[in-house]
């Protein structure tokens, strides 16, 4: 399929949106933390577009701004005093608590936006371009690529001490729970069974609803005060 050419895409809003934010929250705040992450990956994703490594571009960009534009929406809705989804309040609610590390926001925003927001974004781009998930999979896999890429160098960048590998520190038990890896994994599954119920509206908002919830459950977990 023949590449784009270069000009402004919505993804280039949604990288100006996410800089905004980084400019405008302070820097230890919980939330900013996940939006330096966040924001590194788009800014990636951005790249590879450009250079041409998506095999279809117009479904990277479409997939990548339904993902972003979930995040975005729930910065919005806390913005104007509503509550997020389940997968994003204890984040939210976290964000300035003192025994909270920044490794914990950044893992916590990242499990809120693949647990949940990735699979909806999935439906959503399956909707958008009239295709089945299966024609999005390239896409899907290239992104959790990258975001596998970048966890690990937030791990080593955010890990507190000069040992990553601090065996005593509990933050390094807490943290071992959890794994992107099986995250993504459960994420595609998710995301094929929520298409499979399009027609069954009913069931596919129980379902969301509970996956909500249990990533929420999930981030609550993994933002546990720690002490120093």
């Amino acid at each position: 399929m023949a590449q784009l050419e270069q000009f402004t895409t919505p993804l280039d809003a949604v990288v100006s949106r996410m800089r905004a934010l980084d400019e405008a929250l302070p820097e230890r705040d919980g939330v900013a933390v996940f939006n330096r992450v966040y924001l590194a990956v788009t800014e990636a994703v951005d790249r590879c577009v450009d250079a041409g490594r998506f095999a279809d571009a117009r479904a990277a960009i479409t997939l990548d701004v339904r993902f972003a534009e979930r995040y975005l929406t729930a910065v919005d809705e806390v913005a104007r005093g509503h509550r997020p989804p389940a997968c994003w309040r204890p984040l939210f609610q976290f964000r300035r608590h003192p025994g909270v590390r920044p490794l914990q926001f950044a893992l916590a925003g990242i499990n809120a936006h693949i647990g949940h927001d990735l699979a909806l974004a999935v439906v959503d781009t399956c909707r958008s371009l009239g295709c089945e998930p299966a024609d999005v999979e390239d896409e899907f896999d290239r992104v959790g690529d990258l975001l596998v890429s970048l966890e690990e160098r937030i791990r080593e960048e955010l890990m507190p001490g000069p040992d990553v590998l601090q065996v005593a520190d509990p933050l390094t038990h807490l943290l071992g729970a959890w794994s992107l890896d099986r995250a993504r994994d459960a994420t595609w599954t998710a995301a094929r069974a929520l298409w499979a119920l399009r027609g069954l509206p009913d069931v596919a908002e129980e379902f969301t609803e509970r996956l909500d919830t249990a990533v929420g459950f999930a981030g609550r977990m993994l933002l546990t005060p720690l002490p120093d």
